[in-house]
């Protein structure tokens, strides 16, 4: 019989995943202020584990407190911090899959500063547009320091005895803001041109390199295109993907093993993660905001009045696009047919004969999954069952992506669930067992 794309090996230069459907990146608050980890993280890595993805790409993990999104998220920032990530990367491993730990820095994209900075660092001075999140322009020496946490976090995630590590390098964080022609408005060597705008990315993945070797798996997540002025109608639109298949192929070029492609210049955006616009939803928790972000009071103000709310969910559904599952598999081809090593794409992926197809015609050598694996953490032994659409699919309402602000993350789309307590004890379920001993 013939085999199922779905469930053939993914070989890579120093990595070998057992099937091609990854856990896509997807945070939650479910760790320490200060960075360090929980049982709680532990827990619900394993639920993907245990329901049958070949590997895991962690959640936002800053490689600086600076970096963060948020508190509350694990970091990677010092080396007291590697028996956590052991520790979580051994029960993930109990279950055959692999963890890749993804490498990150929010720049100037971030929903909650923490106590320690106030503004934060990015290639631009310029507040970003969405919320107002306030930032500095990084100067030489913090893009140099910068470099050096990153290969810092990666010596560590090696250290941990973790598979491999995935810059992300999309979706409006630090390094789309370096290589964004919309964002970057720098007149040193680290903007202007693509080839100077892509150098601070560029000289990351050289540090890793001469930090771990050519022998861990190092993968990059970009944007394919930018859609920077996807609601801000009066900023540019940014980078086209001919833009990001340069970019790409100069990846492939320093020793990259794979990439990962999404879409998007910030976040959340209308194709990241493609779905509704739960305004009812949003209006629980965008109070988070309002002392971090500039123009939050002005978003919170317009999401309450029905006009300017209806305008706004208009724009949104607009920019994103009737297509919701695969939206990113057409930028996702054309890069795969630029670069010679293998392609990740993530986009909403909940029917095993789209995922087979776009393997099978090479839009993508493996997919990666958030929303669909939270609402169905058995997705994959689903698929091995013979099902070739979970019976209660994900409904891309985007409930999760909102409520991650203040509440623990989990499937909060109450139709899915026989009771509002049934999705509250899954909700909450990621609590048990007890915490990480430290």
């Amino acid at each position: 019989m013939p085999t199922d794309p779905l469930f053939e090996p993914i070989v890579f230069r120093s990595l070998t995943v057992k099937n091609r459907i990854f856990r896509s990146n997807v945070s939650g608050r479910f760790d320490n202020y200060d960075g360090s980890g929980t049982q709680a993280r532990i827990n619900w890595e394993t639920k993907f584990a245990r329901g049958g993805v070949g590997a895991i790409v962690s959640s936002f993990v800053p490689v600086t407190i600076r970096g963060r999104i948020m508190p509350n998220y694990a970091t990677i920032d010092r080396d007291e911090r590697v028996p956590f990530w052991r520790a979580l990367g051994e029960a993930v491993h109990a279950h055959d899959c692999r963890f890749i730990l993804q490498l990150s820095h929010a720049g100037r994209q971030r929903d909650i500063p923490g106590i320690e900075f106030a503004e934060g660092l990015s290639a631009t001075g310029k507040d970003e547009p969405l919320h107002g999140f306030p930032c500095v322009a990084m100067t030489r020496a913090e893009i140099d320091e910068t470099v050096q946490a990153f290969a810092a976090g990666a010596r560590r995630a090696r250290e941990a005895g973790l598979d491999g590590v995935e810059l992300h390098a999309a979706n409006g964080y630090l390094f789309t803001q370096f290589l964004s022609s919309a964002i970057n408005d720098r007149d040193d060597d680290y903007g202007g041109p693509l080839a100077q705008r892509a150098r601070f990315l560029l000289e990351v993945v050289a540090a890793i390199r001469a930090e771990v070797g050519r022998d861990f798996h190092l993968q990059v997540k970009v944007s394919a295109e930018d859609f920077n002025d996807a609601i801000v109608r009066d900023e540019a639109p940014g980078n086209t993907l001919a833009d990001t298949v340069q970019v790409c192929q100069w990846l492939d070029t320093a020793g990259v093993d794979a990439l990962h492609v999404s879409s998007g210049s910030f976040f959340p955006h209308p194709r990241n993660p493609a779905g509704e616009f739960p305004v009812d939803e949003l209006i629980k928790t965008y109070d988070q905001l309002l002392s971090s972000g500039g123009l939050a009071f002005r978003n919170f103000l317009f999401f309450r009045i029905g006009l300017t709310r209806e305008i706004f969910e208009r724009r949104w559904e607009a920019a994103r696009g009737p297509r919701l599952e695969g939206i990113n598999l057409p930028a996702s081809q054309v890069i795969r047919q630029a670069v010679g090593i293998p392609v990740l794409c993530t986009g909403g992926f909940q029917t095993a004969e789209i995922i087979r197809e776009a393997i099978r015609q090479r839009f993508c050598d493996a997919v990666t999954i958030a929303r669909p694996l939270i609402a169905n953490n058995d997705l994959v032994h689903q698929f091995a069952a013979g099902l070739g659409r979970p019976p209660r699919p994900c409904t891309y309402c985007n409930r999760c992506l909102v409520n991650a602000v203040e509440n623990p993350l989990g499937c909060y789309d109450v139709s899915r669930f026989p009771s509002h307590q049934a999705m509250v004890d899954e909700i909450m379920s990621v609590f048990t067992p007890a915490p990480f001993p430290g």
